[in-house]
């Protein structure tokens, strides 16, 4: 009995507990409303202490530095810059942020350089060595980044467009505007090639014509194939050809040169098959048979 009775007032307590903090969670809606009107907005200080600590410690430094460079850099070298960042899809960094970067990474590597080649060596010929081959590694690192991105930007384009074409000159023989058919080639392909063609359509809604748009992509991706595609769309634009005909005869000439890749790196396979075997079988097995017979006439030279 006494059991029971100090279960109840267990599970009476319990309850209690639960209600309160079920009624303690709905507020009357005046209340509800006075908390929402009195949360002060948040100041410039705590926005800034919201962004990453290494954003808001290493972003300054790399400003400072690119404010310094691009002073000294020449103009040509900066356009040439900021088309190699359209065709690794950075637009958005600019010439002097990047040039920013390569100065601080230039100094980080410097840094750990000649650091490294202090401890090992201790010679300040050595350290002074390390310093300078850091600071030349370090500021060609974001050059070597760059370009890995573009080019690899560029081979998933080039992989991407046979189908892309095919897509495409289905949805125009099919009876869609030229126009149309991107945007239905955008809706059901994924990649940095369909990413290029929604902002060809963006463009031309904002007021631009199809060839600028066009040409904007030839500007933007390095890719000779798609470049000829564009001019090819150009023309035909220009002097009225059937779209459908042009986008047929492509098609097909881009079906015959992937086949041609594919052929060429079938051919390659041999040759970089060779190497390894060259290079790890064989010393393999030239040990186990020519180690016993060397084992052997040492211990005959020896014996005698």
């Amino acid at each position: 009995m006494e059991i029971l009775i100090l279960a109840g007032v267990v599970g009476f307590g319990v309850f209690l507990v639960f209600a309160s903090f079920l009624v303690g969670q709905q507020l009357d809606p005046v209340q509800a409303r006075l908390q929402q009107i009195s949360v002060r907005p948040r100041t410039l200080e705590e926005l800034e202490l919201q962004r990453p600590l290494a954003e808001r410690t290493l972003k300054p430094i790399v400003q400072g530095l690119a404010a310094i460079i691009s002073r000294f850099y020449p103009a040509n070298t900066a356009r040439s810059l900021q088309i190699r960042l359209k065709r690794a899809a950075m637009e958005t960094t600019s010439v002097e942020f990047f040039l920013g970067v390569k100065a601080f990474v230039a100094i980080v590597a410097g840094i750990a350089g000649s650091s490294l080649l202090n401890l090992i060596t201790g010679d300040s010929l050595a350290t002074v060595g390390g310093l300078l081959g850091g600071l030349i590694v370090g500021f060609l690192i974001p050059d070597f980044y760059l370009s890995s991105r573009a080019s690899g930007r560029a081979n998933a384009i080039l992989d991407q467009l046979p189908d892309a074409l095919d897509l495409l000159t289905i949805s125009v023989e099919a009876g869609l505007g030229f126009d149309a058919a991107i945007i239905k080639v955008t809706e059901k392909m994924k990649g940095p090639l369909t990413e290029e063609l929604k902002r060809a359509a963006a463009e031309q809604r904002v007021g631009k014509s199809r060839q600028e748009a066009l040409r904007g992509i030839n500007e933007r991706v390095e890719v000779k194939e798609l470049q000829n595609l564009i001019s090819a769309i150009i023309q035909a634009d220009q002097l009225g050809v059937s779209m459908s005909k042009v986008l047929r005869i492509q098609s097909e000439q881009m079906r015959t040169d992937r086949r041609q890749r594919a052929e060429e790196k079938a051919a390659r396979a041999p040759i970089l098959i060779m190497l390894p075997t060259v290079g790890c079988i064989f010393p393999s097995l030239f040990i186990v048979i020519l180690a016993p017979a060397a084992l052997s006439a040492m211990k005959s030279c020896g014996s005698v």
